[in-house]
């Protein structure tokens, strides 16, 4: 167990920290190497730090080891350079998270099978964090989750080590945070939430404002130091509760508007209005207005995910989140309409979805990435297994569909040749990559189900194409 700080030694350890951190001689370790933890440990080895990422899974340790990226939009070369510059190394081994200056915990925070949080990647890193906790080090998550998680389930895990860390209030209003006299901190705990972007080159890491909430005004600075050493800009919050909410804020938003216009999609379809022309032609206003468009569902890590963990959170407060939760069944349900528009477009066609053989075209959530986290094709091939049909994918970046925590397809991604297209009675464009041909897809399937309005802009065989 750790001994825990006096006042005088507190302000000691804070000090030096800041001047590792100012200096780039402290040492970093990011836990969880995956869509966000890679960028951001590349993001601080390039800036200057010693960075040392930390995973238990050993096949991406290795591959980093080797220089090689696992990641699409990563490309391998940006990590053959940290190595090289000795900035960046991988490892499963935790016992040296003791010999970081700074933690960031970048783990997943997945719902259950119940719709539930599920933190126990959380919980499980923490208490890693805590069998190697010493003073004066700085922790700070960024998996995406309720408000409270840092104070109530974090800090709690980190304190059975011994040490503290006082939850105590600081204002923003000043220069720099005010903090009433306070017990010492021991180590030092935050909250700054992940707003990555896979494969979005308009903006990178580093560009995107960094927000920042802490446990205490020390923490808060601290934070904000390691932050502003290698992002352009930092925002301070008055605590790691605000900032959890924030970034909340920022995928319901886009959940709720989302499922606006998906309701809509299908009202309009019933109408036999062309949603797209009346976004586009919404679109037009200068204020007031900013265009979402429909599809077969969300995906992501984030936005599907978010306002169930809200929601589950807001119970406790005896406070109903109707209109967020109707958002998130909405969206949830577009999947199970997608299959429906196929049962039904076959059917017309003489053909049974239960014989027949169908393509879906693209198992990533978003196009141009490798990313199938939560992707509404994975629900749409399930879905439409149950029912009895022939399933094969196509996606240029996707080859293989392994083991997920929610599917074990054992698919390989399937060849798209003319040949190949003639023999499905269907293909369904649930991704629009940009790799893809439009004119030739459906130029050469018998039929196709266009989720996205990938074939706008394709002129001959309109009459195979049906829009859901």
């Amino acid at each position: 167990m750790g001994t825990t700080l006096e006042q005088g030694a507190e302000r000691k350890i804070a000090a030096s920290l800041m001047a590792k951190l100012q200096t780039k001689t402290a040492r970093v370790g990011i836990i969880g190497l995956g869509y966000v933890g890679l960028p951001l440990g590349l993001l601080f080895a390039k800036g200057g730090f010693t960075t040392t990422g930390f995973d238990i899974d050993p096949r991406k340790v290795e591959s980093l080891r080797q220089g090689k990226s696992y990641i699409k939009h990563i490309p391998s070369e940006a990590i053959g350079e940290t190595l090289a510059q000795s900035r960046f190394t991988a490892t499963a081994e935790f016992s040296g998270l003791a010999e970081m200056d700074a933690i960031i915990i970048c783990v997943p925070t997945p719902l259950d099978e119940h719709q539930q949080p599920d933190l126990s990647f959380v919980q499980a890193t923490a208490g890693a964090v805590r069998a190697e906790l010493r003073p004066g080090q700085l922790i700070v998550l960024e998996s995406t989750t309720y408000p409270g998680t840092t104070e109530e389930v974090v800090l709690r895990i980190l304190e059975e080590s011994g040490l503290r860390c006082p939850v105590t209030p600081y204002s923003t209003d000043d220069p720099a945070p005010q903090m009433p006299e306070s017990p010492p901190a021991d180590f030092f705990l935050a909250y700054s939430p992940e707003r990555e972007d896979p494969g979005n080159p308009k903006y990178r890491t580093a560009q995107v404002p960094k927000v920042v909430g802490a446990v205490n005004a020390p923490s808060a600075l601290l934070a904000q130091a390691l932050y502003q050493s290698v992002f352009e800009r930092t925002v301070l919050v008055s605590s790691s509760r605000a900032a959890e909410m924030a970034k909340l804020l920022e995928n319901i938003y886009r959940c709720v508007n989302i499922a606006l216009v998906n309701e809509l999609k299908l009202l309009c379809q019933r109408m036999q209005i062309d949603i797209w022309e009346v976004i586009a032609a919404a679109s037009t206003k200068p204020f007031g207005f900013n265009p979402f468009y429909p599809g077969p569902g969300l995906g992501g890590h984030c936005i599907p995910i978010d306002p169930f963990y809200l929601s589950w959170k807001a119970k406790e407060y005896d406070f109903p989140t109707r209109f967020i939760e109707l958002a998130g069944e909405i969206n949830s349900a577009m999947p199970g309409h997608v299959v429906q528009a196929i049962a039904e477009s076959l059917d017309a066609r003489k053909k049974a979805l239960s014989a027949s053989h169908i393509l879906i075209l693209g198992m990533a959530y978003k196009k141009d990435v490798d990313d199938t986290r939560e992707s509404p094709a994975l629900k749409i091939l399930e879905l439409l297994q149950r029912r009895g049909a022939s399933v094969d994918y196509n996606d240029p970046h996707v080859q293989h569909l392994g083991k997920m925590r929610k599917y074990e397809f054992g698919l390989d991604s399937a060849p798209l040749t003319a040949e190949a297209l003639r023999l499905y009675d269907c293909a369904v464009i649930v991704t629009d990559h940009s790799a893809y041909d439009y004119d030739f897809i459906v130029r050469e399937s018998s039929l196709v189900i266009d989720t996205r309005n990938a074939t706008r802009s394709v002129k001959e065989g309109r009459g195979k194409i049906v829009h859901c």
